[in-house]
């Protein structure tokens, strides 16, 4: 069972009125897709009244250009990658008792964590911890199930977890990383109006790669395990032995850079796929582009389906985490069986093999259900509505523990 909040559906803008909120974060960077949602909430609700502070466990990298057209502050807790350091406790009660929010929302495992150790020591109404993935995997190694323990331990100190995504809240359960009843799914949003169609961008663009006459499939991801671009590079492999037209952009970096580039070169497919690095025109490329791939082995709601989704982009994607709740099998593109490099291929084709207009309609389509579940005006309010709900319910009952209050639809 997972906790639940009757939403009004009314528009929450404005909910602020002067509010604060920090928002807590283990890293700030323009190509992490947690990240920058993180940061576009900030500045939505920046716009909403709210008085919203940053602060990032890690050195921030380069901010988000709505973080810093809005001019939200953002802090620093200074601490090293994979280094424990039990200052930055102390340094997140000194901001917290400057600030003095009224809600702090922390994202990602980490930071949770961190929130949770210091709501004990400062007076914090309101703390919500929200999940980005599936599981609490590191970006690079280690087992989630000690943080998942810990996330159980620490449960007493959070008023409520929120994931990205239906399976992550059922997974949380299972895992007893959150009781039961105090876990909610609240997806991650996309700007429609950044990420949509553009004839003229895709004309440009197209001509500038050298795209004429090609059948454009992008990605974007970094370039680590989880996302499977051994099983992409394996598939596009077969596709390319049918549609010899074929051209694969992966947008990103990581540590398995050098690993899939000589994949690449031994697939003999130097010429049909291009690793483009970390980029910042990602709305212009997937205007460029014809279709959206992604082979991850685990993913919560990522952020690349959305973008790709709102573009108008039909979508063969592995049918993992969050997937199903962006991409519609047989609506709005393919869902496949992870690590599979046979079914993602033959997804590929099949969708290659549509006629035009029906690709477009399947594009159509997907843009129509993000604009209906995951724009920001939808999502950005309910955030708004449940931290109001939850200062409400604190202010009724100010010594009472939110774990053991029963939520009802």
């Amino acid at each position: 069972m997972t906790a639940s909040f009757p939403m009004s559906h009314r528009n929450a803008a404005g909910a602020g009125h002067g509010r604060k909120v920090l928002l807590l974060a283990t890293n700030l960077m323009t190509h992490g897709g947690a990240e920058v949602q993180v940061m576009q909430l900030a500045a939505a609700l920046h716009r909403r009244g709210w008085n919203a502070l940053l602060v990032s466990m890690l050195p921030p990298g380069e901010l988000a250009p709505e973080v810093l057209a809005a001019g939200i502050p953002v802090r620093s807790l200074s601490m090293k990658r994979g280094v424990p350091d039990p200052r930055a406790v102390l340094r997140l009660k000194k901001i917290a008792d400057q600030f003095q929010p009224d809600v702090l929302h922390s994202h990602m495992t980490h930071a949770n964590l961190l929130a949770r150790a210091v709501r004990p020591l400062t007076r914090v109404p309101v703390l919500i911890c929200t999940l980005h993935g599936l599981r609490m995997n590191a970006v690079r190694r280690g087992s989630p199930r000690l943080r998942e323990i810990a996330h159980r331990i620490t449960d007493r100190w959070a008023d409520l977890t929120t994931t990205v995504c239906g399976a992550a809240a059922e997974q949380c359960v299972l895992n007893r990383s959150v009781p039961a009843g105090k876990v909610l799914p609240l997806p991650n949003f996309v700007d429609t109006a950044v990420y949509r169609p553009d004839p003229e961008t895709r004309a440009r663009l197209r001509s500038a790669l050298d795209l004429a006459g090609r059948f454009v499939w992008l990605a974007a991801g970094r370039l680590e395990a989880v996302k499977d671009y051994s099983t992409m590079i394996d598939a596009f492999a077969g596709v390319c032995a049918r549609q010899r037209q074929a051209v694969l952009l992966i947008c990103g970096n990581g540590s398995l850079m050098d690993a899939i580039r000589r994949q690449i070169a031994a697939r003999g497919l130097n010429q049909a796929v291009r690793l483009m690095g970390v980029r910042q025109d990602i709305p212009d490329l997937m205007a460029a582009a014809d279709a959206y791939v992604m082979s991850s082995r685990s993913e919560g709601l990522p952020m690349a389906l959305l973008q790709a989704s709102a573009a108008s982009l039909p979508i063969v994607a592995t049918d993992v985490g969050g997937n199903a709740e962006v991409v519609e099998d047989g609506e709005t593109g393919y869902l496949v069986r992870p690590a599979d490099p046979h079914a993602l291929g033959s997804a590929m084709l099949r969708l290659m093999d549509l006629p035009a207009g029906v690709r477009q309609a399947m594009g159509g389509a997907g843009r129509a259900r993000t604009q209906a579940r995951f724009s920001e005006q939808r999502v950005v309010s309910r955030w708004e509505e449940l931290y109001i709900r939850l200062l409400a319910a604190k202010a009724a009952a100010p010594v009472l523990k939110f774990g053991a209050v029963q939520y009802h639809r």
